[in-house]
């Protein structure tokens, strides 16, 4: 796998930010959110610094909701999407990667009931499709997160869409700990990942990498993020089967605080990933 995480001060610096990964060990990176199709000075610029050093651009955020309904504010979204995808297929990365997207007008990400209707599933397919032909991607692919908050909140689910969108340009970006949405799942975490591997196999083209927690105190279930190491998060399992995909598969540490903890998360990693 090649590993990749929030780097810090380096401002719009191409060859800085290049060696920002370095320093931190990193071999993948993130695409920075002022890049854009047709730029292709300053994408060719990131692209050569970041190769010269040995590392790829694991995914390009897209960010938003396609599926509101605000019908305007839905078709800016998927045209958003549209422009990620056709930066991700210029810059070479891995997937360009969003959320499906959710019927409340609270949140661009959070719950409504009808996230899980017939009516909510067919839009997600369709603006899948819309984007993806669109841009024909060869060079990169399309992904979604799977989130507690919609259909596409397990793997089986993901593999029934994957199979109504039927596009090759269609892929998986895995986020384990989105997945864990029950105590009887956290505490067979390891079944889990098992399970959801040999499920996907090749079809992974991106892993986000935290942990979880499952607190105590409440009497409903509630779920924490919390520092790689620091939850339950089997990640000798984990590391075991993503070291089972190709080589160039990348794995994004994500939703750390400060430089400190991205530091200790990649550590932990690392440790681990030595100790296999």
């Amino acid at each position: 796998m090649r590993l990749g995480g929030t780097v810090f001060n380096w401002g719009k610096d191409p060859a800085l930010f290049a060696q920002k990964h370095v320093e931190k060990g990193f071999t993948a990176a993130v695409c920075p959110d002022f890049l854009n199709a047709g730029d292709t000075a300053m994408n060719t610029l990131f692209v050569r610094e970041l190769e010269q050093r040995g590392i790829l651009f694991a995914e390009v955020g897209a960010w938003c909701n396609p599926l509101s309904r605000d019908q305007k504010l839905a078709e800016q979204n998927i045209k958003h999407m549209i422009e990620r995808l056709a930066l991700a297929e210029e810059l070479g990365a891995k997937t360009c990667v969003n959320i499906l997207g959710t019927y409340t007008g609270k949140s661009w990400y959070g719950p409504h009931p009808d996230n899980y209707s017939a009516d909510f599933f067919a839009q997600a397919v369709d603006v899948a499709r819309r984007v993806v032909d669109a841009v024909k991607p060869k060079r990169t692919t399309l992904s979604f997160e799977m989130m507690p908050y919609n259909f596409l909140d397990h793997p089986k689910a993901y593999c029934k869409f994957l199979k109504a969108v039927d596009r090759p340009g269609v892929a998986v970006h895995f986020d384990p700990c989105n997945c864990i949405n029950s105590p009887h799942l956290y505490c067979h975490i390891t079944q889990f990942l098992e399970e959801a591997f040999a499920l996907f196999g090749s079809q992974i083209v991106s892993v986000h990498l935290k942990d979880i927690a499952l607190l105590d105190e409440p009497v409903t279930a509630m779920f924490q993020e919390v520092l790689p190491g620091a939850g339950h998060m089997d990640y000798h399992t984990l590391l075991r089967c993503l070291n089972r995909l190709d080589s160039d598969t990348p794995a994004i540490i994500e939703h750390l605080p400060d430089e400190q903890s991205f530091d200790a998360a990649a550590a932990y990693i690392s440790e681990v990933q030595a100790s296999l």
